[in-house]
């Protein structure tokens, strides 16, 4: 009896052990397929984050290159054309941003995707165009010559919802033969500069009036800037007039490019 109870026990021990092997082995199959699962559900968040920052990095490119660039139009025709952002698409970390403008709506949209995956973030700023400041104005002419090729003039227009105030500036352009210098800058009828500006000089302060130099623009505030030369620039181009906020070229920078197409500006018609 003893004996047999001896042989029953180990049978039942081996019966044990089996099952428990059995369950191990279901646990390891278990998990050996839920952390593979888990590594992927866990990839959407960090994909979603990613595309969100990227999508604001679109934003800041829009922003800047739209300020960079001053907005003209393709054909020089002095309107700042903002939808030119449309379809600008640009490949950042893992993952690209494309941005679109809506010009009805005033809206900017920048998308961000990520490279092999159907995830996306899209950041949409309202409101759009006070973030470029100082922009060129179609609303009187494009920018043209008077004078021959001696005075050159241009309108810009504050859109932000504050003042900016204008305290130096600098130049580059394109010609043949006698080089000329610049020799004057009216703002709004009044004269702001006088000097003798060479071509890709050193940002050099405004000079007049004595005692009030400097040029505020208030918000919505269109004006005239006139650019005189020293004499007529022969065949004239790439003419690009930056201003700046603080003297002798520090703060913040506005570049205004007259000869988008690097073709010459027309003559003025009228207003000179």
């Amino acid at each position: 009896m003893n004996k047999f109870s001896l042989k029953n026990s180990k049978g039942i021990s081996v019966l044990f052990l089996v099952i428990a092997m059995l369950l191990m082995i279901t646990i390891g199959y278990v998990f050996s397929y839920l952390i593979p699962t888990k590594q992927k559900s866990v990839r959407f968040p960090i994909y979603s984050t990613q595309a969100f920052f990227i999508a604001q990095s679109g934003v800041e490119f829009a922003i800047r290159y739209a300020t960079d660039q001053g907005w003209r139009g393709a054909t020089d025709s002095g309107i700042y054309d903002l939808t030119r952002l449309t379809g600008i698409s640009r490949p950042l970390g893992n993952g690209t941003f494309t941005i679109n403008y809506n010009q009805p709506s005033n809206t900017l949209t920048s998308t961000g995707q990520i490279t092999g995956s159907t995830e996306n973030r899209v950041v949409q700023v309202s409101n759009f165009t006070p973030f470029l400041r100082l922009i060129f104005d179609s609303a009187s002419a494009s920018p043209c010559w008077c004078l021959g090729t001696r005075r050159a003039r241009f309108y810009i227009r504050n859109v932000r919802s504050t003042s900016v105030t204008l305290s130096s500036f600098s130049a580059t352009w394109t010609y043949t033969g006698a080089a000329r210098t610049i020799s004057s800058i009216y703002m709004n009828g009044t004269q702001k500069y006088t000097g003798s500006y060479a071509n890709g000089g050193t940002p050099v302060n405004l000079n007049r009036p004595v005692g009030s130099p400097t040029q505020t623009i208030t918000s919505g505030q269109l004006i005239t800037i006139l650019v005189y030369w020293s004499n007529n620039v022969t065949n004239p181009a790439n003419i690009n007039i930056t201003f700046y906020t603080g003297t002798l070229g520090t703060g913040d920078s506005y570049k205004f490019n007259l000869d988008a197409n690097s073709d010459g500006l027309p003559t003025c018609t009228s207003g000179c």
